[in-house]
């Protein structure tokens, strides 16, 4: 009878260290886990911190005169050169937020082109921008960070925007060429009225005198 007692005993004590042995195996799985989890996403925003974008050395073409004068009057296009800069330099996080604002600007920019501006270049360059500004965008966004995609990403924006700034200038360059030649063609026909008007004054006296 006691020998049966003791085989009862040592087999409940054997299912209560398997069991105990399973609940410390699981529980050592979920810390673990756990740990992972909490290291991965600090390394994460260790990297989303200490990656940065961009170059710095980047240089945009100044406005012209003229030019700065039409940003003024067109919307958010200050705004948008702004932003271009500034994500040169940016880490992750700050490029998500600038890549938001920026897919916003180079939309509103392309649907809203002053008449005085909507030739072909221009409207080109503006439908790169507009494109390249939703593909970073979309990179941005990704659920996996691809820090190559994202440098090619800023570096295409860096062209579109610097190829734009280019075209404004020659687009008013042009104009402002076609505007002193149109002045000089007047003046010269006033100069020509001018020498007929004094041709004949000078007939109209000689007609007199006689």
């Amino acid at each position: 009878m006691l020998h049966l007692v003791n085989n009862q005993y040592l087999c409940a004590l054997k299912r209560y260290m398997k069991f105990l042995i399973s609940i410390l195996l699981i529980a050592g799985f979920i810390f673990s886990c756990g740990n992972s989890s909490v290291e991965n996403e600090n390394q994460d925003n260790t990297n989303n911190t200490s990656i940065i974008f961009g170059n710095t050395n980047f240089v945009f073409p100044e406005l012209s005169a003229p030019a700065k004068v039409q940003a003024v009057h067109w919307g958010v296009l200050e705004d948008l050169f702004s932003e271009t800069k500034n994500i040169n330099g940016s880490n992750y996080q700050d490029l998500r937020n600038l890549s938001e604002r920026l897919q916003e600007y180079s939309d509103s920019l392309f649907k809203n082109i002053p008449d005085t501006l909507n030739t072909k270049p221009i409207n080109s360059r503006l439908l790169v921008l507009k494109t390249r500004s939703e593909l970073l965008f979309q990179a941005a966004h990704k659920d996996a960070i691809d820090s190559l995609n994202l440098q090619n990403s800023v570096s295409e924006l860096n062209s579109a925007v610097k190829n734009l700034i280019i075209h404004l200038n020659e687009k008013f360059q042009k104009d402002n060429i076609d505007f002193q030649r149109k002045e000089d063609e007047e003046n010269e026909l006033k100069k020509q009225q001018r020498f007929r008007d004094s041709v004949m004054n000078l007939e109209l006296k000689d007609q007199n005198n006689k």
